[in-house]
């Protein structure tokens, strides 16, 4: 028997319902990117703001993709739920902040045009590291990527950047407000960046405009896995836009707000003058042990984080990269206890009312370690510290990009990563020193090392010739002696 499926108006018992009248004619933010991150985490610091008054800060939701959100969405009248999912049971509460939901390759012009609404003073984005289509070596846009070239042309466009640019035309010309534009995605200076890349495109397109808009750098936190078939059949009524989440959720905004904006506080988001710090405990401590867990995880046999968490072997790893290799290279900041937030971050990883997929966090792994890893990799080399965990780590994300453990690769750079290894037929020196090269993924710093590549090399080699287990427990053993590795 089917189920009636979600509506403002079919709320099941034990749903918190939405704490205020909706205005789905007033859209105060764009958000590019739609996917289960934003809806458990922006949106849900939005529909807080509107709970506690605020008006005219609905969402213009846009997939830069796929239909299948906005198909999943409208027939709800967009409004979907947030489960919340602990050993306590789960929490449920109605979610009514996103108005509308517009897919960009089926109607360009409707997108650049809510870009362009005058009543539209913020874009937030989470379009993931690949979004951003930044050289991971050296940090510039790349413009010899066809969809860049495409949007350069003054084509439809297909990036942000094309549409970004678009709109900020059309608001020039209108004498519109000032934007914000809020990246939300796990980049080091996320809003830097975007202001950086934009530039770029902007000068390489060679249409000077006045500057109309700050991009503020932030830091988010939320552990959403995918939604599965079996978290929608657990649910009270058939709602396609689910997302199932912890109850943990941060959000760290620098304060340079280009105009008006929700009241995100009331929520929980802190408001602060500098991100950095919380920034750079999140990227190495929280995304890095992810990685870590995933890519060596997936090569012990785990599926899921909770269980990857709970190997002795691969928890005692974990703790020798987060005590002994990442918190060193973290400054001490106000606010910020670098242990506490460590064992707090393990007891999140240990939940298994949320199993949250591996596979799922290895993909697009040659976007996200080098601000994951290979940063502090390098800075602990400039201090003459060796990092045996990062290593290893390393290894196993080159073993899995490499294709040999049948285990599908999602990664932008896959055909080339897969070349790479195919190319040094065994030779795991080989192997390293080509990753190192040419796979575009290491940074000047890291090739040019006199002990990088060569440490990396000889961990390949120790992990693709033996027993893996033996190799971390080496590594984590109490007397280690660092030079060996």
């Amino acid at each position: 028997m089917s189920r009636p499926r979600l509506s403002p108006g079919n709320i099941p018992a034990g749903v918190a319902p939405i704490g205020y009248v909706r205005d789905r004619t007033t859209s105060g933010i764009v958000h590019l990117g739609i996917g289960a991150f934003h809806r458990a985490h922006q949106a849900v610091y939005t529909d807080d703001a509107l709970a506690a008054g605020d008006t005219g800060w609905g969402i213009t939701a846009v997939s830069l993709r796929s239909p299948s959100t906005r198909d999943a969405l409208a027939p709800q009248d967009c409004v979907y739920m947030v489960e919340e999912r602990s050993g306590a049971g789960p929490a449920r509460r109605l979610i009514g902040a996103i108005n509308t939901v517009l897919v960009a390759p089926e109607s360009p012009e409707r997108v650049i045009a809510a870009l362009a609404d005058p009543a539209v003073h913020i874009v937030t984005l989470t379009v993931t590291e690949k979004g951003y289509y930044r050289d991971p070596a050296g940090d510039g846009l790349l413009f010899d990527d066809p969809a860049i070239a495409h949007d350069l042309s003054g084509a439809a466009p297909r990036t942000i950047f094309g549409y970004l640019a678009a709109a900020l035309d059309r608001r020039q010309a209108a004498g519109s407000g000032p934007l914000t534009l809020l990246s939300c995605d796990n980049l080091s200076g996320n809003g830097d960046l975007l202001d950086r890349l934009l530039g770029a495109f902007l000068a390489r397109r060679g249409r000077p405009l006045e500057r109309r808009w700050t991009c503020p750098n932030t830091m988010v936190d939320r552990i959403v896995p995918r939604t599965t078939a079996a978290d929608m059949d657990g649910a009270p009524v058939d709602d396609r836009g689910l997302v199932v989440t912890e109850p943990f959720r941060q959000w760290v905004i620098e304060d340079r707000f280009a105009g008006p904006r929700p009241r995100w506080e009331v929520g929980g988001a802190q408001i602060v003058a500098d991100v950095h710090p919380f920034e750079l405990a999140k990227l190495r401590l929280l995304n890095g042990s992810h990685s870590t867990l995933a890519y060596v995880g997936l090569l012990l046999g785990h599926t899921y984080v909770h269980q990857a968490v709970a190997d002795p072997a691969l928890a005692a790893l974990l703790r020798r990269q987060i005590d002994g290799e990442a918190i060193p290279t973290l400054a001490p900041a106000a606010g910020l206890d670098y242990p506490a937030y460590a064992d707090a971050l393990l007891r999140r990883f240990d939940n298994p009312a949320l199993p949250h997929r591996l596979d799922q966090i290895a993909i697009d792994g040659s976007q996200k370690i080098p601000q994951r890893w290979l940063a502090a990799m390098v800075e602990r080399d400039a201090r003459g510290l060796a990092s045996p965990a990062y290593l290893l780590s390393l290894s196993a994300w080159i073993v899995h990009v490499g294709g040999t453990t049948g285990r599908p690769v999602d990664d932008p750079l896959a055909d080339r990563l897969a070349a790479l290894w195919q190319g040094a037929a065994g030779d795991a020196h080989a192997a390293a020193a080509a990753m190192v090269d040419q796979s575009g993924v290491f940074p000047a710093a890291f090739r040019d090392s006199a002990a990088l590549p060569s440490a990396l090399a000889a961990m390949l080699a120790r992990l693709v010739a033996g027993d893996p287990r033996a190799l971390i427990a080496a590594i984590t053993a109490p007397a280690l002696l660092t030079d060996q590795f």
